[in-house]
């Protein structure tokens, strides 16, 4: 896993793709810039159609996501129990974000109003984004 180059503890986000995790963390790395690494299983693995993501990392200076396509035996639940929370240098940057987090995903709604401080969103692989001004 790719570990960020400073001296300060940083927190991290993890989230469990099943099967798309290289797929998904490409698409927050053009969203966001940063360096991938993954870790993939040495041979095939049954149920999934690629090499699956053991681990897969996306660091750049917003972000910090680690994930994974294997889940827990009881398969992946989706919840609205957890969202990523980033803060947006201005309006601005918050709009070109959430642009950014459309591409792909067909009836995202986005609330986005400039004078809203948290602007909930959720991307094509079902992650909530709590986004603030």
């Amino acid at each position: 896993m790719i570990e960020p180059n400073n001296d300060r503890l940083t927190s991290g986000t993890f989230i469990t793709f099943s099967g798309n995790c290289k797929k998904a963390l490409s698409f927050y790395q053009s969203c966001f810039g940063g360096r991938l690494q993954f870790e993939t299983f040495e041979e095939e693995l049954h149920g999934y159609a690629e090499m699956p993501v053991v681990s897969g990392s996306l660091v750049s200076d917003r972000v910090i996501i680690h994930g994974s396509d294997l889940v827990h035996n009881e398969g992946r639940k989706l919840g609205n129990y957890i969202s990523i929370f980033l803060y947006c240098k201005n309006t601005y940057d918050r709009k070109e974000l959430i642009k950014k987090l459309e591409f792909d995903k067909k009836n995202l709604i986005a609330k986005n109003s400039d004078d809203q401080k948290l602007i909930e969103v959720t991307d094509a692989f079902d992650v909530g984004w709590i986004l603030a001004v």
